[in-house]
């Protein structure tokens, strides 16, 4: 029997390795608007709570100068469409993972900060249809992560009771949404943060390969 009946992921960083497109995309955005750009490892930073923040945070003191980051922000959107899979791909035995999760009957959904737009075309592009129950992007009517709004949301739509989630993922964000959602939670060490900010955001359990999460989901030894 499983130990859940839903399983919700982040997308960057916990099933996509998107870094370098993402970088790539904003800094070429940034060289546009004759803004300083960075090293990739910076954005590892600089990601996770939406394309508006990124941009916010590599402008650094100019983020607060909201018409430029509009402009940034525009620009960036153009070349992230265009660009947004030359480097991405999952992560090694992701999709073995998902297809055995999948077996065993459990639903399994996206719940990003990535434009809704941008996580409907890059999921459908890299991993096969029926994957996915449901994917969610960041949506005009919902707050983004760490706000639980939309994960309850989610849930409803499913039918689904908060005791029977496993919400993954690979940052503090993700962390403290399902603190805030009150579900169970499950780093993973393999995305962009790393093991030592989901132990400071109050992580119980990471996963080191996504074997690990089939295991936590379906009792696989």
């Amino acid at each position: 029997m499983n130990r859940y009946d839903v399983c919700i992921f982040d997308l960057d960083g916990t099933l996509i390795d998107s870094l370098g497109d993402l970088a790539d995309s904003c800094n070429r955005a940034l060289r546009l608007h004759g803004m300083p750009v960075h090293d990739i490892d910076k954005y590892r930073y600089f990601v996770g709570s939406g394309i508006k923040n990124l941009i916010r945070r590599s402008l650094a003191e100019k983020g607060s100068d909201e018409k430029l980051v509009d402009s940034v922000f525009l620009s960036f959107n153009s070349i992230y469409e265009a660009n947004c899979l030359v480097r991405t791909k999952p992560y090694s035995n992701i999709k073995q993972m998902l297809m055995r999760i999948k077996q065993q009957g459990v639903k399994v959904c996206v719940l990003s900060n990535k434009s809704d737009e941008f996580s409907k075309m890059i999921t459908d592009r890299l991993f096969d249809e029926g994957t996915f129950d449901i994917v969610w992007g960041k949506k005009p009517d919902y707050p983004i992560k760490p706000d639980p709004t939309s994960l309850h949301a989610m849930l409803d739509m499913l039918s689904m009771s908060r005791e029977k989630c496993l919400y993954i993922g690979d940052s503090d964000v993700d962390c403290i949404t399902a603190q805030n959602a009150g579900v169970d939670f499950m780093g993973v060490e393999w995305g962009f943060r790393g093991r030592e900010e989901l132990l400071s955001a109050g992580a119980k359990v990471i996963a080191s390969s996504p074997w690990d999460i089939a295991k936590a989901v379906c009792g696989d030894e």
